[in-house]
This record gives C-alpha cells, structure tokens and sequence, in this order.
C-alpha cells in the first residue's frame, strides 16, 4: 500500500494511491500519516480499506511530506561503499550520524532554495526508512517490527557549508528545502526486500546517479537496532541510509547545482521526485 499526504503546504491530508495510480482521500479514516497511523497494525488495518469507495481527489493536487510529525530526521554519511570511494573517504568501523533539521523538510515536487552564500549545493537520492512503533535498545532480530515503510528521499547538501566550515555536517544538511520526502510511503509489505532497489537521479536530464541498495554497507535492521541503542525511536523518525556513487562532489572538477536546475531522482517502488532550484530570496 501506498500511502501519501496532499494538499497546500502546511494543510496536507492524508491519503493513499489506488490501483490505477489515483490519490483517494483517507480523512475520514486517519487524521493524518502520523503518529498511531503508522504503527504496522494500523496500516495493516487501512490497506484493507475498498479504495475504490474512497473519494477521490483531483488530478493535479500537490503532494507534500508523505509523513507527518517527524520528531526526528537521521541520516547515515558513507554508508554506500562505492560512494565512500568516490569521496576520497575510508569506510567507517560504525555508522557515521548525523542530524537533518525537521524544518528542512519539503514536498517531493517543491522548489529548493538555493541557500544565501552557497556555492557547493549538491544531490543525493537516498532510501528512507519512516519508524513506526517506539523503539528503545532493539535487537536486529527484531527491528523490522518497528519499520511502518519506506520512502524517497533528497538528501540536499550544501558541501561548503558541511565540509569547509567548523563545526558538524548538520548545518550543511539543513537549510530550508533540504530534505524533500515521498511522493508517498509504502509499507513493509510493499517493498519485500529494501536492499535489492535501483536507485536514480538526473540533473536536467543527464544521469548523475544510477546505484543500488546492494552496495549499503549497514542494512535496514542494522541501521534501526544501532541507533536504539543510542535513543529511542519514535512514530514517524526518518533514517536516510545513505547514497550510492554520482553525487556532484566526487566529480572532477566537483559539479554542483545552479538556480534554475532540475533534479529528477527515484527508487524503485518507490516512486519518483522533480524538483527546480531556485535562489533562496
């Protein structure tokens, strides 16, 4: 099952895909994709809804944030090893992490902002794996009970400001725009195996990014028992695994982003995003 979020920004409701590729209005049902609607039962429990006696919504109506009420945003450096090779970089022992602003959040077809002052805006399509259930000191035996699903998501960088500037790589991860997610989650059940996925990305049409989750280093269950261990998961926590190979720094000479740039990325089953970028006014 497919489950997505539209409507103006700010205002989104929940709902989901039908069979035949259409957005049916889930808001008599949920109140929104988040919190207790994203335990694995609950969703269970909506995918047995008869979408087709759904309402449905028009064509052409915005999709923002397939999840609500991230409290959250976890991203995982260097965990593709082709990737980690083509940065100059040694694979780290453990997972490098860091933190994403939740502010930095977007739709899966808004305009980016191109930060004041950037110069290094760069790409990265990545899995995003959304919590579901609570989770404190997991197991990996049992942390995919804890996974609602899966989702697209753009993890924007801004390579000066991660890199070059003193500090942690969160304020180059975290400008407003940086993390856009969707078009919609789809759940466990959806995606059998999320370590056997193509992934994509083009600027303005020319392929920068043609990868797979084969290349993780640190898998699904990996990631989610590890991080447990260090705080506790909640509803609606997104961990972004990381990105394969083609991202604009491991260019030569690096390539990065341009106001009036589009970027198209994807996953398979999981749908893609289009975004235009623009300067940050």
């Amino acid at each position: 099952m497919k489950f997505v979020r539209y409507g103006e920004a700010g205002q989104e409701k929940p709902g989901l895909i039908d069979s035949e590729g259409r957005i049916r209005d889930l808001s008599a049902h949920v109140p929104d994709i988040a919190g207790a609607t994203l335990d694995p039962a609950a969703l269970a429990k909506l995918s047995g809804l008869d979408a087709t006696a759904l309402p449905l919504v028009a064509e052409g109506t915005r999709l923002g944030p397939c999840v609500a009420g991230v409290g959250k945003f976890i991203c995982i450096g260097l965990n593709f090893s082709d990737h980690a090779a083509e940065s100059g970089m040694e694979m780290p022992p453990e997972p490098v992490v860091f933190m994403k602003a939740t502010s930095a959040i977007a739709g899966p077809y808004d305009n980016v902002p191109i930060p004041r002052g950037s110069t290094k805006t760069d790409w990265e399509v990545e899995l995003a794996v959304v919590i579901g259930r609570s989770a404190k000191y997991v197991s990996q035996d049992e942390a995919m009970d804890y996974v609602a699903g899966y989702c697209v998501c753009h993890d924007v960088s801004e390579r000066e400001f991660q890199l070059e500037r003193v500090g942690q790589w969160t304020k180059g991860k975290s400008c407003d725009g940086f993390g856009p997610i969707g078009p919609w989650l789809a759940t466990k059940q959806a995606i059998p195996d999320p370590h056997n996925l193509g992934m994509w990305l083009k600027v303005n049409g020319a392929t920068m990014q043609n990868g797979s989750t084969k290349t993780m280093v640190y898998g699904v269950a990996y990631l989610v028992s590890y991080l447990s261990q260090f705080m506790s998961l909640h509803p609606g926590d997104i961990i972004s695994t990381g990105t394969p190979p083609g991202v604009g720094l491991g260019f030569k000479p690096p390539r990065y982003l341009k106001a009036g740039d589009v970027v198209e990325l994807g996953i398979e089953g999981l749908g893609s995003q289009k975004q235009t970028f623009v300067p940050d006014l």
